[in-house]
Parts: C-alpha cells; sequence; structure tokens
C-alpha cells in the first residue's frame, strides 16, 4: 500500500525533483557562500510544514568541543539546518544528513558548461555538487515530500540535517550533535553509487618541516637540498601507507585499493633556480581506520618520523618537524547486521530487485562525528558516482537520484513505523 503510493508520487513529480537540483545547483555555495543554497533547502522544508531550526554556529561550547578542528572564523549569513517532522511516539527516530557546501570548481576550461548550470542532458544534472552532494540530498527532500503528500503519519521523529563545512571537517553536523540532534539511527546520502557503506575511514592533515642547507646552484654539492631530503621522508611515508593496509583486513575493502591513504597534496620549497633550498613544508591527508582512534593513527606517524630523525645522519641533527593541522573527520564502524543495515537493504531490494553491494567509504564523511560524538549508528548510502565528486563536469543521473529517494522514503517507514490511527 505505502510502497505504491511512494512510487507512484515520485513518477509523477520526477521534474519537481529536477528542477529542485538545479536551483541547488545554480547557487554556488563554497566555503563562506553556503547561505543562498541553503535559503532554497529552507523554503522547502516549510512548505513540507517541517519544523525549522536554523542557526549561526561557531559558539564557545562549539569551539572548545575536544572534537573541533576547523580554521574557519566567520560563519554569518551560512546557518546549519534542521528540519523535524514530528512522530506521533513509540517510534525509533531517523536522521537524514546532508552538507549544502561544495568544493571549489577548479579550472573553468576543464568544464564543457559553465560549472554551476544545473544543465540538464541525457538524464543527467551537470554542475559543481551535483553529485557531492545536492543530489543525495535532493533524494532526502522528495522522500520527506513523498511521504507527507501520502499522508503517511510517522511513530518516530525525522530529523533532516543541511549542514555547512562538511568539505573542511564536519564543524556543521558536530554543531548538530552539540545542539541536541541525536538518532536511532542516521542516513547520509553521499555519493556511493548506491552501495551501502557502514564503515568510513577517517582523515586528518598534517605538515612536516625538512630542513636543508642553501648554497649556490653552481656549487650545489656544498649544500644539501631540503627537496632531496624531502624525497626521502616520502618514501617513508609511502612505506609507512604501505604497512598500515597490509595490516587492514577486512572483506569490505576487498575492492579498495588503498583503504586508509596517505596523501602527500602539497609540497613548498625553493624560492630561486640557481640557489639549493634550504627548507621544504609537505602537507598531507592520513586515512584513520575505522577500527582505530585518531590518536593511535597519530601515533604511527610520529614514530616513523622520529624513527628517520634518529636513523638519518642529517634529520639526527636537523629533526624532521610534525604538526597536525587543519580539518579533520572522525571514522565510522557500524556492524554489519545492525537493524539498519538490514532496513534500507531490505527496501533497496524491493525497489531495485537485488540485494545492494556493502562496502566500506573510501573517504571520510560527517558519520563519525553522529556515530563518535551523537551515538547515532550511521549508514552512509546515496546516489552518484564516487569518482565524480570533486571532478570537472560533474554530474549526477536523475534515474538514480529517483531511485534513492524511493528507497530512503521506504526505509524511513519502515524504520520510524507508521501510526494507522
Amino acid at each position: 500500500m505505502y510502497e505504491e503510493k511512494i512510487r507512484t508520487w515520485l513518477n509523477e513529480h520526477r521534474m519537481n525533483g529536477v528542477q529542485l537540483l538545479q536551483k541547488l545547483v545554480q547557487e554556488p555555495s563554497k566555503r563562506g557562500q553556503e547561505g543562498s543554497a541553503q535559503a532554497i533547502v529552507v523554503e522547502k522544508c516549510r512548505q513540507l510544514g517541517l519544523e525549522i531550526d536554523l542557526w549561526e554556529i561557531g559558539d564557545e561550547q562549539l569551539r572548545k568541543h575536544p572534537h573541533f578542528y576547523c580554521d574557519r572564523r566567520d560563519f554569518k549569513g551560512n546557518p546549519n539546518l534542521v528540519a523535524i517532522k514530528r512522530g506521533t511516539g513509540k517510534g525509533k527516530s531517523l536522521i537524514l544528513n546532508g552538507h549544502i557546501d561544495v568544493v571549489p570548481e577548479g579550472d573553468h576550461a576543464a568544464w564543457h558548461d559553465e560549472p554551476y548550470s544545473g544543465k540538464l542532458m541525457d538524464g543527467k544534472v551537470f554542475g559543481r555538487g551535483t553529485t557531492d552532494m545536492k543530489g543525495g540530498n535532493v533524494s532526502l527532500l522528495l522522500a520527506i515530500e513523498a511521504i507527507v503528500e501520502s499522508g503517511i503519519q510517522l511513530k518516530g521523529d525525522l530529523i533532516f540535517q543541511s549542514v555547512i563545512e562538511e568539505e573542511s571537517g564536519g564543524a556543521g553536523t558536530l554543531a548538530a550533535v552539540i545542539r541536541g540532534y541525536k538518532a536511532d539511527g542516521a542516513i547520509i546520502p553521499e555519493p556511493t553509487n548506491m552501495k551501502l557503506f557502514p564503515l568510513q575511514q577517517g582523515s586528518m592533515w598534517f605538515r612536516l618541516r625538512i630542513k636543508g642547507k642553501s648554497a649556490h646552484g653552481g656549487t650545489r654539492y656544498e649544500g644539501v637540498s631540503a627537496i632531496d631530503k624531502a624525497v626521502v621522508v616520502m618514501k617513508e611515508i609511502k612505506m609507512l601507507e604501505q604497512e598500515r593496509n597490509e595490516s587492514l583486513r577486512h572483506s569490505l575493502y576487498k575492492n579498495v585499493p588503498i583503504p586508509i591513504p596517505i596523501n602527500i597534496g602539497s609540497i613548498q620549497s625553493g624560492n630561486w633556480p640557481s640557489s639549493v633550498p634550504d627548507t621544504a613544508v609537505l602537507e598531507g591527508r592520513f586515512g584513520i581506520a575505522p577500527t582505530e582512534t585518531m590518536e593511535e593513527a597519530q601515533k604511527s606517524l610520529k614514530e616513523r618520523i622520529d624513527a628517520l630523525n634518529e636513523s638519518d645522519a642529517w634529520f639526527k641533527e636537523r629533526p624532521i618537524e610534525l604538526e597536525w593541522f587543519g580539518a579533520r573527520w572522525l571514522p565510522g564502524n557500524l556492524e554489519i547486521n545492525h537493524p539498519l543495515m538490514k532496513t534500507i537493504g531490505t527496501c533497496y531490494e524491493k525497489v531495485v530487485g537485488e540485494e545492494p553491494l556493502v562496502e566500506a567509504s573510501p573517504w571520510a564523511t560527517d558519520g563519525g562525528y553522529l556515530s563518535s560524538v551523537g551515538s547515532t549508528p550511521v549508514v552512509v548510502f546515496g546516489p552518484g558516482e564516487t569518482k565524480m565528486a570533486h571532478d570537472s563536469n560533474e554530474y549526477i543521473e536523475v534515474d538514480k537520484m529517483m531511485e534513492v529517494a524511493e528507497i530512503i522514503a521506504l526505509t524511513i517507514i519502515e524504520w520510524c513505523g507508521v501510526d494507522q490511527e
């Protein structure tokens, strides 16, 4: 009965979903510019009759929290949103969490069209944020609207969240947890290509300062290149990455080549072609296994750098300096047979006609804040291909967005329960 109502409503309102996504994409919501896109989401939630909580994050309670890692100081005009559909009671609650912020568009010349066009072509909507993750957010909103318009009264509370700052470390979701938003379960529609991710790696940023000795390029043998010494350090980091991944044995990682990568994303050294550089700074991202703590992960890199400082004669006199800075994401670890996994898996089968693929997330999400800080079990599941996230010519398939909306709507009904009175 409910299944047919939901499917029919979604089929009849497919273009409404496309138009909502286009409007969201056409409002660039890069860091510090989330307000305009968020306003569209707020208006949609008001139309659905949801209870609105809209606030600017950044108070002292958030800033002093042990898991607040954010270099952003000004959040004015770019609020967090929580919108609630209250249940009648005696049902399980569910959080639907999506982030409104997107990464920068990069080189415009690499795009076939304007990065924020929202163009619909061949069953796909193009533009920055379509896959990561405005398409998933629209799936959530369509699922809620289908339930509301079908006259279905839930027993448990349904808590929709549109947060800022996910791409820079999760401060928006952490703020929502601190504000008291917790539940019996949560779904985050990141671009999993419709796979279920019960495990999510965490990550954190690190910086390494490496010293050399300057000299004239014509007599470079009188100096020591910090770039050359940086190569030594990077080789050691590659070895550490290999060791950490060899020790991580989990069936959900069988299709992930490097489950917890260590990525060097930035190197700065030298300021003159004819001089031997005397300093090099490496910045990178350190993957955290779902089964380890942030402190354990930090220890593994520190021990490797300490060992290099001790064994290398140059570094013994001029030690490599390790610093943890900037964004961090907590890992997440949900049991494969958790009731939420079973519920969403069953609903997936009803819609798609086959069992879902279950894997571990190749990247970090806000799920770690919901589970570790908020004690809320999390499944990451959404439309969009992982490879499209942060890429030029980003797009999402409308069919997948609508399928996910249907699966999530049925999951909400099954999880929260329906009041028959």
